[in-house]
């Protein structure tokens, strides 16, 4: 009989940026991973303004980050060190995977994809474009830039696998780099844990609109205070996000218009929340989650983030109907199907009608989130979404060990050895 081999294998997430913040699915990635008992290790940087968000503790799942360094010349030498920090954890933790999760680790990502044993996963949250510039730095499309993408494309003939998180973008992926080989959609999906049960009938007068994510006038614009100034007192805006590096003052900038509004009683602006599990304790407390993306818009990732985009997601695990824009993609996403209405995004009018009509169909509002959220439970969660690429591990962990083995001599052909 053979005898039973057990290993840890070890994969390592690497970003130049921090992985707990804003970008869900690493978190949920990796608890896969260390449930069928992977040590998963992430090295990333602090974030600016994005609070104590952390992911939830898993034995097998450790964050190491560098501290945040401001733009300039001393930002180049930070990345580059960066750099040799990654080189130097890697030589020494020796995993057996390497998952790198943006552009600005493909640096480092193409030179460790020379180490003999490592394997590695490149996954791109958000796809870099002609005026690109990193989320929290300002490092810009640039010869440094080119070089970044030159080894983006070097990547896509040596990693096993690729994740992108939209089939436009995908597209795009590919003309870019010329790989067309086990690449995958995945969708910003929640996890399977993460599913509210179902909620009881609505029985509170006042209709809570909800959002989450970044502040800034892209994702949650000045019209939906607008709109609350057409609609009745008992329609109120809860919102919990972080502070992005463009926009410090955003937050202040909303308050200031809602009480120049004069709904600022109805506003509620709570900053960033410490955890997912507190993001949803909010959610829940709500009826409708808003998830606004520019009708025109040059930026190819606000062009493709149906999707991309966690938030309609996250708002229907917990059983809200959900508010979109009026674009082709979101309505056959997220309207068709029952799950919410449409609005245009830049007209106060039209968000107010759409809240309207929630207000004065609250068993309708409640019907399209539990379709919503069965949705999310059959289909629309992390754990589905992201099974090919982990079966892809399994067998690819499988075959080396069962090869090891036989190498080893631990396997024995039936009639022999009598």
């Amino acid at each position: 009989m053979a005898r039973k081999i057990f290993m840890h294998w070890k994969i390592l997430y690497i970003q130049y940026m921090d992985p707990t913040v804003g970008y869900p699915p690493l978190e949920h990635s990796s608890r896969m991973l260390a449930k069928v008992g992977y040590q998963v290790l992430f090295l990333g940087i602090d974030s600016l303004g994005a609070g104590e968000f952390r992911f939830r503790d898993h034995s097998n799942i450790s964050v190491k980050r560098l501290t945040f360094c401001p733009g300039g010349w001393g930002q180049k030498f930070h990345y580059l060190w960066f750099i040799f920090w990654v080189l130097g954890w890697t030589l020494w933790w020796r995993p057996r995977w390497l998952y790198a999760s943006e552009p600005l680790s493909c640096p480092s990502a193409w030179v460790l994809s020379y180490m003999p044993g490592l394997k590695l996963i490149y996954h791109e949250h958000d796809s870099p474009d002609p005026k690109f510039q990193h989320p929290i730095s300002e490092i810009r499309y640039s010869i440094f830039m080119r070089f970044v993408l030159w080894t983006r494309k070097l990547l896509a003939r040596r990693a096993r696998v690729f994740i992108l998180p939209n089939e436009k973008r995908i597209q795009k992926f590919e003309i870019a780099t010329g790989s067309r080989n086990n690449v995958y959609c995945v969708w910003n999906c929640p996890s399977q844990e993460e599913i509210a049960l179902p909620r009881p009938p609505r029985l509170s007068e006042s209709l809570w609109v909800f959002y989450h994510g970044s502040l800034n006038p892209v994702r949650l614009p000045v019209t939906i205070l607008e709109a609350l100034a057409l609609l009745p007192d008992s329609v109120k805006l809860r919102v919990v996000g972080y502070k992005n590096r463009e926009y410090r003052d955003y937050m202040r900038q909303l308050k200031e218009k809602a009480i120049q509004l004069r709904v600022s009683k109805r506003v509620e602006v709570l900053g960033s929340a410490p955890s997912r599990g507190k993001l949803f304790e909010e959610c829940r407390k709500c009826d409708v989650g808003v998830a606004l993306m520019p009708k025109n818009s040059r930026d190819i990732n606000e062009q493709t983030m149906a999707g991309a985009s966690n938030k309609p997601f996250d708002y229907l695990a917990n059983g809200l109907a959900v508010l979109v824009s009026n674009l082709p993609d979101w309505r056959e996403l997220f309207v068709e199907p029952g799950y919410g209405l449409a609005c245009d995004p830049d007209d106060p009018k039209s968000i107010a009608e759409a809240l309207r009509w929630f207000l004065e169909h609250p068993r309708e509002m409640r019907e399209m989130g539990e379709r919503g959220r069965q949705r999310i439970v059959s289909e629309w969660n992390y754990e589905r979404q992201f099974s090919p690429v982990l079966e892809i591990l399994n067998k690819t962990e499988s075959a080396e060990r069962g090869f090891g083995a036989l190498l080893k001599g631990e396997f024995k052909s039936e009639g022999r050895g009598q």
